[in-house]
C-alpha cells in the first residue's frame, strides 16, 4: 500500500485515477480548491480531502504531510497572457513543498510533442511544467499523452461532432496531422502502476496507443464505430487556429475557450518518438486498445450511462466557479424572482424523476426555440452555451453540468438548484422542488436574478415578456409528463 495524493481530482482524468487507485490497494488523498464538487462522487468518504490552491504552500505542504506518491494532473485552459508563468510557480511550489515534505515520487500527466518546432502555448506551458518536475529534487515520472479516447474526453467530443454534424467538411489543414491517440484506460494504467517503479528513475515517457492516424482518419474510424457513413474532407490552408476554434465552437458543444488549446495542439504531427516505457511498464497480455475499440468501448459505455468523469463539468475560464450558499444571500442585492407553484396529482416521486431528469437530450419543456437561440447567442459571445449536455441521463451529482447550468445543490427527491454559467450582465438561478401532498404533490419553481448595474436591469426587463411563455410552459410541462408515469422510479 502506498499514500498518495492526487491533484485535480475533480478534472477528467484526476476523476477516474482515485477510484482506479483505491481498487490497487493504496491510501488516497485529495487536493482540490472545490471539495463540494465531491460531494456526491462514489468514493468520497473512501479519501482524505484537502482544500486548498496548489500557489499556496502552507495548505499544499498539509496535504503532503505523509504522502509517498504526489500526482499533478492540473492544467490551466486560461487564455490569459500570465497563465504560463501561473503555472510554472504553482509547479515549482508543488516541487519545493514536496521535497521538504519528504515525498518519493512525482507523477505528472503532460502533453505529447514533437522535439525542434514551435508549440502552442499551453503545449509550451505543459513541456515547462514537466521540466520543472524533473529539475527538483524529488524524482518524478512525466508522461507525455497525445489525444485522450474515452467517453467524456473533450478531444473525443470534438471528433464526434465534427464527424456527425459534418458529412462534407472543409477542415483545416491539420485534419492531415498524424497523431497516435490512446485510450484513456491505458492512461489510467500507467498512472496506478507509475507508484511501484524505480524509485530514481526521473524522466520523461512518451505513451501512445498502438495506432498513427491522421486526425481526417480518427474522424472516419469514429464514423465506422458509430454507424455513420464515410466523411469527406477537404483540407483547407486558410483557416487559423483561432478561425477553426470558432468553427468547432459552433458545431459541438465543446465551448471555445477548451476547443482553443485542443486545436492549437494539432497543429504538429504528435506521435510517440520512443517507447522506453515498456521496459518500465510493460504493456498488458492483450495490448493497448487499438483506436476503434477505444471509440467502441466509449459509445457503449455513454449508452449504459456510465460516463464516470467529463469535460462537460470542466470549470469554463470566466464562468462561475465556486458555490454560493444553499440558499443565495439576498442581503444588499437587488434581486427579480419568477415563482410558480402548482398541485398536481402525481407522486412526489414521480415529479421528481422529471426534475431529475432535464436538460441534456431531454431539454426544457418549453419553448425549445427560445433555449436554442439563448444558447447560441452565448455561444457567439464566449459563452458554453446549451450543448455540453449532461453525464447521466437521469441522475445529477452537486457539482454536475447541464447544458447552460450547473448544478450547486441537490437534495435527491425535493430540490434541485441550477446556477447559470451562461454570460450576462449578473448572476442567476433556477430551483426545481417538489415535496408530497395528501392529493399528490406540489411542485415549486423559481428563477432567481442578481442584476449588475443598469444593464442587468434592462436584461431582465428584455426578458420579462418571455418568462410567462417559458417558466408557465416548462412547470405545466413537467406535471404533464409526472402525471403519465403514475410510478415513481425513486423516492
Amino acid at each position: 500500500m502506498t499514500r498518495v495524493l492526487v491533484t485535480g481530482a475533480t478534472g477528467y482524468i484526476g476523476g477516474r485515477l482515485v477510484p482506479q487507485l483505491l481498487e490497487a490497494g493504496h491510501e488516497v488523498s485529495v487536493y482540490v480548491r472545490s471539495p463540494w464538487k465531491l460531494h456526491d462522487v462514489p468514493w468520497r468518504d473512501q479519501v482524505r480531502i484537502f482544500k486548498g490552491d496548489l500557489s499556496d504552500a502552507v495548505a499544499t505542504h498539509r496535504a503532503m504531510n505523509g504522502i509517498e506518491v504526489a500526482f499533478y494532473l492540473v492544467h490551466s485552459m486560461s487564455a490569459g497572457s500570465d497563465f504560463e508563468t501561473a503555472e510554472q510557480v504553482a509547479a515549482q511550489t508543488f516541487a519545493d513543498v514536496g521535497a521538504a515534505a519528504g515525498i518519493r515520487r512525482i507523477v505528472y500527466l503532460g502533453g505529447l510533442h514533437p522535439e525542434g518546432v514551435t508549440l502552442s502555448k499551453h503545449l509550451r506551458s505543459r513541456a515547462a511544467v514537466g521540466r520543472v518536475f524533473l529539475d527538483c529534487q524529488v524524482p518524478a515520472i512525466v508522461f507525455q499523452a497525445g489525444i485522450v479516447i474515452g467517453s467524456g474526453s473533450a478531444s473525443f467530443e470534438m471528433i464526434r461532432h465534427l464527424t456527425e454534424v459534418l458529412p462534407y467538411m472543409p477542415a483545416p489543414r491539420w485534419v492531415r496531422n498524424r497523431v497516435q491517440p490512446i485510450a484513456i484506460r491505458d492512461v489510467l494504467r500507467y498512472l496506478v502502476l507509475a507508484t511501484s517503479v524505480d524509485a530514481d528513475l526521473n524522466r520523461t515517457f512518451d505513451i501512445g496507443g498502438p495506432d498513427v492516424l491522421r486526425y481526417g482518419q480518427m474522424m472516419n474510424g469514429y464514423a465506422v464505430e458509430a454507424g455513420l457513413p464515410q466523411r469527406h474532407i477537404a483540407a483547407l490552408p486558410v483557416l487559423t487556429p483561432w478561425l477553426a476554434s470558432q468553427w468547432v465552437s459552433l458545431v459541438s458543444p465543446v465551448p471555445r475557450q477548451i476547443a482553443v488549446p485542443i486545436i492549437a495542439s494539432l497543429q504538429n504531427d504528435c506521435v510517440v518518438t520512443e517507447h522506453d516505457i515498456d521496459r518500465v511498464i510493460p504493456p498488458p497480455t492483450e495490448g493497448l486498445l487499438p483506436y476503434r475499440t477505444a471509440v467502441r468501448l466509449a459509445l457503449t459505455r455513454e449508452a449504459a450511462g456510465q460516463v464516470e468523469t467529463s469535460w462537460q463539468n470542466a470549470t469554463v475560464p470566466g464562468a462561475p466557479s465556486d458555490p454560493l450558499p444553499s440558499d443565495p444571500d439576498w442581503a444588499g442585492h437587488t434581486v427579480f424572482t419568477d415563482l410558480r407553484e402548482r398541485e398536481s396529482a402525481a407522486s412526489a416521486g414521480a415529479v421528481w424523476d422529471v426534475i431529475e431528469s432535464i436538460g441534456g437530450a431531454k431539454g426544457w419543456h418549453s419553448f425549445p426555440l427560445a433555449w436554442a437561440a439563448r444558447g447560441w447567442i452565448d455561444r457567439l459571445i464566449g459563452g458554453v452555451g446549451m450543448r455540453r449536455g449532461r453525464r447521466h441521463p437521469s441522475r445529477v451529482n452537486r457539482g454536475d453540468v447541464i447544458d447552460v447550468w450547473r448544478v450547486e445543490s441537490v437534495e435527491r427527491g425535493r430540490m434541485l438548484r441550477l446556477r447559470a454559467e451562461m454570460r450576462m450582465p449578473g448572476r442567476g438561478w433556477l430551483e426545481l422542488g417538489v415535496e408530497p401532498t395528501a392529493t399528490g404533490s406540489r411542485y415549486r419553481q423559481r428563477a432567481i436574478y442578481f442584476p449588475k448595474g443598469l444593464s442587468g436591469r434592462l436584461y431582465w426587463a428584455v426578458l420579462l415578456p418571455f418568462h410567462g411563455i417559458i417558466f408557465n410552459g416548462m412547470a405545466a410541462s413537467i406535471l404533464r409528463e409526472a402525471e403519465r408515469s403514475p410510478q415513481p422510479t425513486r423516492s
